[in-house]
């Protein structure tokens, strides 16, 4: 792959609509942690987490919203974040017999987040999941 720097490096970018991209991307950064890497006018933003991008663009979120992960160090002190930051939140942190610890909340948007630390390596087969590759 070619490298651009008017792209993200990731492979698999997201692009998340929402009414106003000013104010998502300045909400996403500061509630959520992303950093902005590339404005585009007032109708696009580029925003990474550690090796993950998303790209904020112009649109109706509320017919459009989606779920997206983002892998974590410390999933306790991303929740703390957010809380303070404001953030509604679905599900608080939980730990799940598939060996992450995740919690789940709502932007201005209406998109979902769950935000997920790993907490063990655990053989799929012992909660019902085949791994196929």
């Amino acid at each position: 792959m070619h490298n651009n720097r008017s792209m993200p490096t990731s492979a698999i970018i997201p692009e998340l609509p929402y009414s106003d991209v000013r104010e998502a991307a300045d909400w996403l950064c500061r509630a959520f942690g992303f950093s902005e890497r590339l404005r585009i006018g007032t109708h696009r933003a580029q925003l990474t987490f550690g090796s993950g991008s998303i790209v904020v663009t112009q649109g109706n979120a509320s017919t459009t919203a989606c779920a997206i992960m983002v892998r974590v160090d410390d999933v306790d002190s991303h929740y703390a974040h957010a809380r303070q930051a404001g953030v509604p939140i679905i599900n608080p942190p939980t730990d799940y017999p598939y060996g992450e610890r995740q919690y789940t909340a709502q932007d201005l948007g209406g998109h979902r987040w769950t935000f997920s630390q790993t907490i063990a390596d655990v053989d799929p087969a012992t909660w019902g999941g085949v791994l196929l590759a």
